[in-house]
């Protein structure tokens, strides 16, 4: 499932500074500098994706997200994003409180380990679930972390991370009545906007 950029748009000030990390192909950064106009960077890893973001025109610094984000000053940025990336790094808490230093909001958004049919899978037949929102095998997934919406929520407290918006979708980007009333059961992405 491919993330759908126009969901965090309404959170992000147009021609404000955006560091999206984690940036993958470019795609969101790409929507984000087309729709609003933002002076955007991106960080990536893998040199495939970092070609794809070149082809696309997205600005883009090859970076391990697990050695830090030093090389940032403080309050670099207006808002920093990081679309489904949080559950594939090391140290999921230090990069938070990273992206918090550098930027004065952020958006967060990871797929929830604790959907219903995540479940129902586990439970049925006894081995990790593969869907088309989790498509990989246990051995062969770059899923470091397994992350709900109650357990990302407890570790803003333990952090004292300022919630702004939480917002759950399903599979098709559609934020359901059930997933807005029970989130955790039903919200197959959890998309959060934070704060200090």
């Amino acid at each position: 499932m491919a993330f759908d950029p126009e969901i965090i748009q309404r959170w992000i000030k147009p021609q404000s500074r955006v560091l999206d990390l984690g940036c993958g192909d470019g795609s969101v950064l790409k929507a984000l500098a087309d729709k609003l106009g933002v002076d955007g960077y991106g960080l990536e890893i893998d040199q495939i994706k970092i070609a794809s973001c070149i082809e696309k025109g997205v600005s883009v610094i090859e970076q391990d997200l697990d050695r830090g984000l030093a090389n940032f000053p403080d309050g670099s940025f207006d808002t920093v994003v990081m679309t489904q990336t949080l559950q594939a790094v090391r140290y999921p808490h230090l990069v938070l409180k990273e992206m918090l230093r550098i930027g004065k909001e952020c958006i967060i958004t990871f797929p929830n380990f604790a959907h219903w049919s995540c479940r129902l899978y586990l439970g049925g037949r006894g081995r990790m679930p593969i869907s088309r929102v989790l498509p990989y095998t246990w051995y062969d997934t770059p899923n470091i972390h397994f992350c709900t919406v109650i357990d990302f929520e407890a570790l803003c407290r333990d952090m004292n991370i300022c919630i702004l918006n939480r917002m759950v979708v399903d599979e098709k980007n559609q934020a359901t009545l059930a997933a807005r009333i029970l989130p955790n059961l039903f919200g197959v992405t959890a998309i959060y906007h934070i704060s200090h």
